[in-house]
């Protein structure tokens, strides 16, 4: 999938969105991966924007101060790991759900299943020892234009590597969740999700494995005064403490769907139950919801469906824009009369051009050939509102 930008680079004023918008004009930018799990607003993009995982010691280990995890070098299998940092090879493979003979991707996250001793080792290793390395993010927080070098085989002094940032959120996946769900649950780029964890170019993960939840860039934060917030200020060396995952709090967005699915009718068989002459649209595939609409959560309905089958348009309109996401999602928005919009995002072989004029059940484009659902919205000018008035 290439390379990982930096989300920054790809986010632009609320104001500037909506300018574009309305005089569609060449450019525009819908970053709608929060959208997902946030509103069109890419100001709120901007400010979840995520920072850069830190960087491992000369073992691969990163230290926060509840947990520890390490990283994977070429060509390491888990049992390499676990030698590297004196850890049981049984207990570092049963805690990551992993076997002992897995070979690792270059940059592979493991979880430690408990605290080993902090990297402070008094010789440096063969071919030199890189400062930035032992250091961490230390180095980078404290000075961003530091130029480092190799040391040659003289003795260095220990460097405690314990982080100062946001401790990242840890998450052991569940049966059925993929990257792009709990990307979108915890309201980060997938591909942030993906770089922090060394995931595969096909961002697959496995049942039981522990994910790190990239926190928000600290740069890209509003800044408040602590004495007009209550801020408590975090001492140097210790951390900010973990938040609570969404996940501990309420269920997951596949849970909850499936309650709703088992409880409406409506949303079990769009196919069987849409009235397409009465309803002002019509579904843009026939399938199941398998996330509902919550104002501010998810600004629309996903719905499942088949590689290749057809995303028609809900209602007469005309394209507005044909773009990609940051992580080169494709999206069409159609304008309506009555100063509405539909948005169908994770789209493929898009069969209209942009300004072309629309009927109502048009195909438009096809399903992916991975992540089989698109999501749709309804927007009142610019705000979010429930699809389903208009489709039923």
């Amino acid at each position: 999938m290439g390379t990982f930008p930096s989300v920054t680079k790809r986010m632009i004023g609320t104001g500037l969105t909506l300018a574009l918008l309305a005089g569609c004009e060449d450019g525009l930018d819908f970053d709608l991966r929060s959208d997902l799990g946030g509103g069109l607003d890419t100001t709120s993009a901007a400010q979840t924007a995520t920072a850069k995982r830190p960087k491992p010691d000369a073992r691969g280990v990163i230290s926060y101060p509840s947990y520890q995890v390490v990283v994977a070098q070429r060509g390491d299998t888990l049992r390499d790991v676990a030698g590297r940092v004196n850890v049981p090879v049984d207990k570092l493979a049963s805690y990551n759900a992993i076997a002992a003979d897995t070979k690792l991707r270059q940059g592979e996250v493991l979880a430690l299943p408990y605290r080993i001793d902090e990297a402070t080792s008094t010789e440096a290793s063969p071919g030199g020892v890189d400062i930035a390395s032992l250091a961490g993010g230390a180095i980078d927080r404290a000075q961003p234009e530091v130029e480092t070098e190799t040391l040659g085989n003289a003795p260095t002094a220990p460097i405690p590597n314990v982080q100062t940032g946001a401790e990242p959120i840890k998450h052991k996946v569940k049966r059925g969740e993929t990257a792009f769900t709990i990307a979108r649950l915890y309201n980060v780029s997938v591909r942030a999700l993906a770089e922090w964890n060394g995931l595969g170019s096909d961002f697959t993960i496995r049942e039981n494995q522990i994910l790190l939840i990239p926190p928000a860039d600290p740069s890209n934060a509003t800044k408040t005064p602590a004495a007009a917030t209550g801020t408590t200020t975090t001492q140097p060396g210790q951390g900010s403490p973990t938040p609570t995952p969404p996940s501990s709090t309420k269920p997951l967005p596949k849970d909850t769907s499936a309650a709703t699915a088992a409880t409406k009718a409506p949303s079990n068989d769009l196919g069987a139950t849409q009235s397409a002459s009465k309803a002002a649209m019509e579904f843009p595939i026939t399938g199941k919801i398998i996330r509902p609409y919550s104002k501010g959560k998810n600004n629309g309905i996903d719905i499942s469906g088949k590689s290749g089958d057809p995303v028609k348009a809900a209602a007469a309109g005309t394209v507005a824009a044909i773009t990609t996401d940051g992580d080169n999602v494709q999206i069409l928005v159609v304008r309506h009369p009555d100063n509405l919009m539909t948005v169908y995002y994770n789209v493929a072989d898009v069969k209209v051009a942009k300004g072309a004029k629309v009927k109502r059940g048009q195909a438009m484009a096809a399903l992916p050939a991975k992540d089989t659902f698109v999501h749709f919205e309804v927007r009142k000018g610019f705000e979010s509102v429930d699809p389903m008035p208009y489709l039923n």
